[in-house]
C-alpha cells in the first residue's frame, strides 16, 4: 500500500516537476485552441488542410527524433557531470589516503602540514563547486586555508587550479626533504593529474552549451505543431480541442523542458547535481582521514 501511495505522491508532486515552468506555454497554446474553437463554433471556415501537417508521418517523425535526441543529449551531459565529480571525489580520497600513509612524520609540524594538505583537497572541491556555479567566494573556503593563502586567492581567476598548484608544491617539497619517495611522488602526481582532468571535464560541460541553432529549430517546430494542431482537431472534436491541445502540449513541452533543465547539471535547481552534499561528504571523509591519523599517532606515543 505504501508503494502505491509513494507512486501517486511522486506522480502528483509539484516540487521538482517541470509543470510550473511549462504552464504559461500550455495556457498560451490552449488559449489559441479556444480561439479556433470559437471561430469554428460560429461557422467560419478554417484552413483544414494546414492542420493535416500534424498527422504527417515525416513531420511527426522529425519532431519526435529531435525531442528524443534533445533529452538524451541533455541526460548525457548530466551523467557525464556526475562521473567527473565522481572522479574528483575518488582521486581526492585516494590522494588523501596516500598523503597520510606514505609521507613520513619526523616532527610534529609534519603532521600539521599533512592536515593542511588534506584541507586543500577539501578547498579544491568547494572551489570547483563555486567555479562551476560562477558564484563569488563567500567565506566558504576560509576554514580550509591559511590566512596567507586566502589573501592570495583574491587576485586569482581560476581558484581550483591555484589550489592544485599548492598541493603539488607540498608534495614536491616533501620529496626533496626525503619524507616521500620518488615513486610515491609520481603516483600522487598521477592522482593530482586525474583531479585536474575531472575539473577540466566539468568546465567542458559548462562551457559547451547546446548549439543555439538546434534549440531554435526545435522550438520553431513545436510552435508550428501547436499552431496547426487545433485546425486539425476542431472539425471532429469541437470544444474538446482545448483539453486535447493542453494534454499534447503538456507532453511535448514537458519533454523539451526536461532537456533544458538537465543541460546544465551544476546549477542551483532541484534537478541539478547535489554539489553541496557531494562536497560536504568529501570534506567529512577527509576529516576522518585526519582524525584516524591523529589517533594512530597517540597510540604509537603511548
Amino acid at each position: 500500500m505504501s508503494e502505491k501511495v509513494n507512486w501517486f505522491q511522486i506522480a502528483l508532486r509539484m516540487r521538482g516537476s517541470v509543470f510550473p515552468v511549462i504552464l504559461p506555454r500550455m495556457f498560451f497554446f490552449s488559449g489559441f485552441g479556444v480561439i479556433i474553437s470559437i471561430i469554428h463554433f460560429y461557422g467560419f471556415s478554417l484552413p483544414e488542410k494546414i492542420g493535416n501537417v500534424t498527422t504527417n508521418v515525416a513531420f511527426n517523425l522529425v519532431l519526435g527524433l529531435l525531442l528524443v535526441f534533445r533529452t538524451n543529449t541533455a541526460y548525457e551531459r548530466y551523467w557525464e557531470g556526475r562521473k567527473t565529480w565522481g572522479g574528483i571525489v575518488f582521486n581526492s580520497l585516494n590522494l588523501g589516503r596516500k598523503i597520510q600513509i606514505e609521507i613520513l612524520e619526523n616532527e610534529f609540524i609534519d603532521r600539521d602540514k599533512k592536515s593542511a594538505s588534506l584541507r586543500l583537497l577539501s578547498a579544491f572541491a568547494i572551489a570547483t563547486k563555486l567555479h562551476l556555479r560562477q558564484s563569488k567566494e563567500n567565506n566558504e573556503l576560509k576554514p580550509f586555508l591559511t590566512e596567507s593563502q586566502y589573501i592570495q586567492l583574491k587576485d586569482v581567476r581560476n581558484i581550483p587550479l591555484k589550489i592544485v598548484v599548492w598541493i603539488g608544491e607540498y608534495l614536491k617539497q616533501e620529496q626533496r626533504t626525503n619524507r616521500l619517495s620518488l615513486y610515491e611522488l609520481v603516483s600522487m602526481n598521477n592522482l593530482l593529474n586525474n583531479i585536474v582532468e575531472s575539473f577540466i571535464g566539468c568546465e567542458r560541460i559548462l562551457k559547451t552549451p547546446m548549439p543555439l541553432a538546434y534549440a531554435i529549430y526545435l522550438k520553431r517546430l513545436l510552435l508550428i505543431y501547436f499552431v496547426v494542431l487545433p485546425l486539425n482537431l476542431v472539425d471532429n472534436f469541437q470544444w474538446w480541442t482545448v483539453p486535447i491541445v493542453a494534454l499534447v502540449s503538456f507532453t511535448l513541452l514537458g519533454i523539451e523542458e526536461i532537456g533544458n533543465q538537465l543541460e546544465d547539471p551544476f546549477g542551483f535547481d532541484l534537478y541539478d547535481l547535489p554539489l553541496d552534499d557531494i562536497c560536504h561528504t568529501l570534506v567529512k571523509n577527509l576529516e576522518d582521514l585526519m582524525n584516524k591519523s591523529e589517533d594512530n599517532l597517540v597510540c604509537q606515543t603511548e
